[in-house]
């Protein structure tokens, strides 16, 4: 008797374990203690049919939920995609202010904000929202100026470029997180969206701290600059160790300077993955056709050091970008910005007036043919003009 009482309460469990209510779990049970089982089946059928119906329901339910999760992540991706999409074109803030490396010792420039906001309006005027620039450039007055514009418009508006440079550093333990400090306190950001470890001086001793920076949110996208195809890829293995990557190499290429290209620093980030951004393009102005040998750059500044005594060398190539540009109605600049951007680089274009960043627009629409571009290419190589730069090396 205590042995079917057992199976009873085992079975009047199960019953209610299976969802039934008190009313169809006694019934039910008045069957089996009268022995007539096959009775308690269409019972037990129907319930079974409520709870796939249950199911069922509970099923969209989480089928919709789960759609709407996937709409809300792939909005997501696809914001942070259109805020971090790159124009075809940089801007560079090198030559802005004064100082150390600055706009007056390195360009002969002394301009600051009163002279360079028209310069940032139609820079937001024409699209161009990306924005290139370092601590080290004026000591820190290049950021200071383009944070004072910044701090004006929608932070999602503009995407910001600035740097790590070794050589300013110190021997602090946290010194690229003091650098950074520095540069979002001058941009007026809490974010960097792309930073670069400025040259390979040490870079394997410091590449590893940029890891915290990505991880704590602090920058969006990690970039080595002045770097060759070994130091590229040694940078690229520590980071992907720590589930990062190499985004963005940042080297001089221009038509008298085509080192990265030979060196298959091109090749490699295209088969990477990673925008190649080519500063130094128009050198520095000596590409513009604004300057020759009566209209030299100014003595005492670095520019003019580097390039016054090569001017008359570059006549043929400047010759050729001006009949280029003819069927553009385009200037020798903006010739030698779209070469760039025809081999698969961004170019870095410095600005400093309003009549610069509508050329480096216009620049942006022109197409050169195969053919422009061999005869530019020949004609650079034939200047026998290397200019490399005291920061610089072969690659």
């Amino acid at each position: 008797m205590a042995e079917a009482n057992d199976v009873y309460r085992s079975i009047y469990q199960n019953l209610i374990d299976a969802g039934c209510d008190q009313q169809t779990a006694e019934q039910c049970m008045v069957f089996a203690k009268e022995g007539r089982f096959t009775d308690m089946l269409p019972i037990l059928v129907r319930h079974r049919k409520v709870l796939l119906g249950s199911l069922h329901e509970s099923q969209k339910q989480i089928d919709c939920l789960d759609y709407l999760l996937y709409k809300i992540k792939n909005r997501k991706q696809e914001d942070l995609k259109m805020s971090t999409t790159l124009p075809k074109i940089a801007l560079g803030a090198w030559s802005w202010g004064a100082g150390a490396a600055g706009g007056d010792q390195v360009f002969g420039n002394h301009l600051f904000e009163e002279e360079l906001k028209p310069v940032f309006e139609k820079a937001v005027e024409c699209g161009l929202n990306l924005w290139d620039t370092a601590a080290v450039y004026g000591e820190g007055t290049s950021e200071r100026i383009l944070g004072n514009f910044v701090k004006d418009v929608r932070r999602d508006s503009v995407i910001l470029s600035t740097k790590f440079t070794p050589q300013i550093a110190g021997s602090s333990p946290d010194a690229m997180q003091q650098m950074i400090n520095g540069s979002k306190e001058r941009l007026h950001t809490d974010v960097i969206d792309v930073y670069w470890i400025h040259n390979p001086m040490d870079a394997p001793k410091w590449t590893p701290d940029l890891i915290p920076l990505a991880k704590s949110g602090q920058i969006k996208t990690i970039g080595v600059s002045n770097h060759n195809l070994a130091e590229i890829k040694r940078a690229n293995e520590i980071l992907v160790a720590e589930g990062l990557k190499i985004s963005a190499v940042q080297n001089h290429y221009s038509l008298l300077h085509r080192s990265s290209e030979c060196a298959g620093i091109l090749d490699y980030c295209k088969e990477n993955g990673i925008t190649f951004y080519s500063y130094m393009v128009l050198e520095q102005g000596a590409l513009t056709g604004q300057y020759n040998e009566t209209n030299s750059f100014p003595e005492g500044t670095g520019r003019g050091e580097a390039y016054n005594p090569h001017l008359k060398e570059l006549t043929a190539l400047i010759d050729e970008l001006k009949i280029i540009g003819t069927r553009f109605d385009a200037s020798p600049a903006q010739v030698a910005t779209a070469w760039a951007i025809a081999k698969g680089t961004l170019p870095i274009i410095g600005v400093t007036k309003v009549n610069q960043v509508e050329e480096a627009a216009k620049a942006a629409q022109i197409e050169l043919t195969a053919d422009e571009i061999s005869r530019l290419e020949r004609l650079g190589d034939e200047t026998g003009v290397h200019t490399l730069r005291e920061w610089e090396k072969e690659m």
